[in-house]
């Protein structure tokens, strides 16, 4: 509260001098740990719209329903016809549905990092008690979250269904426990590309075409790449090829030790020697994407 003490002063004076006084904070400081977590929570609603306007709601609720319909429309299938099996395996789903899930991944990422980063925010996150690879953390383990949820969600769908159907437990919950390290995989890799490239840039709409060309270009390469080597006799070097787009790369590691087939030029899959070269430069992607966000916002933060 703000006190005035006037002072005396000699006649026909009016000066005064005000004690501009600001009372202590005498509250609990609950520091870093609290700080970052509140920024996951925030980052994770936000990444669905929830505590925004309406209109910030419709695409990634829209995108979170059109991951899941599909899901129980074949659940619906399976259970009416009295199917010995799902349509569509666990680990399959995620790579059929990519082109929803990069949609996604595009349009979250720059909101996740864009603004702070337009209205010059990040700095003031810095001061205090927030650290760099507090923000970072934050921001990655809220956008892979989110994306685990959208692409987890139809799964589950598919898993509930599958038991309604009264399909083998062991076979169902086997399929489901492999799906879910197929898009958790899925999920931290894509997350961690399109942050990177999002961080880039200040403009939203600028990062959601870069994500979205990064996304699309490297997978139509690589598929295009892989079936000329189809066509040329060349089979041993389409495993090769895969290590270059991200969902060929979950492909890769799903099929050779999640059980799951593949989506590469005649159904065959890396080996479980090439598979092990998959996992590791999946792995290091991810790191990597890590190792750049720090950078990135060590400079930012300057």
């Amino acid at each position: 509260m703000a006190v005035e003490h006037p002072v005396a002063a000699p006649s026909g004076d009016q000066t005064r001098i005000h004690n501009i006084g600001y009372r202590n904070y005498d509250g609990p400081r609950l520091g870093r740990t609290y700080a970052t977590r509140s920024l996951y929570s925030q980052s994770l609603r936000g990444a669905y719209g929830l505590g925004r306007s309406v209109k910030s709601k419709v695409l990634p609720m829209l995108l979170f329903v059109v991951m899941c319909v599909p899901a129980a429309i074949m659940v619906a299938v399976a259970v009416a016809t009295k199917a010995n099996d799902l349509p569509v395996d666990y680990t399959r789903y995620a790579i059929v549905m990519q082109a929803v899930i990069s949609l996604y991944v595009a349009s979250q990422a720059p909101q996740s990092v864009s603004r702070d980063l337009r209205f010059k925010t990040v700095p003031l996150y810095f001061s205090r008690p927030i650290e760099t690879a507090d923000y970072v953390r934050a921001k990655y383990a809220a956008l892979a979250s989110a994306m685990f949820v959208l692409t987890a969600a139809p799964l589950l769908v598919l898993y509930v269904g599958a038991l309604l159907a009264k399909l083998d437990f062991a076979d169902q919950t086997k399929g489901f426990a492999q799906g879910l390290v197929s898009v958790a995989l899925l999920s931290l890799l894509l997350a961690g590309l399109g942050l990177v490239i999002a961080a880039v840039t200040p403009r939203r709409g600028f990062g959601i075409a870069a994500v979205i060309a990064v996304l699309t270009i490297s997978y139509g390469a690589v598929s295009t790449l892989q079936a000329i080597a189809e066509v040329q006799n060349s089979a041993g070097s389409i495993a090769w090829i895969g290590l270059f787009s991200p969902v060929t790369l979950i492909d890769g590691v799903q099929s050779a030790f999640l059980g799951a087939s593949s989506a590469f030029p005649g159904g065959v899959g890396p080996t479980n020697g090439e598979g092990v070269v998959y996992v590791l430069v999946t792995l290091g992607l991810i790191a990597a994407c890590y190792g750049l966000l720090m950078r990135r916002y060590r400079k930012v933060g300057l």
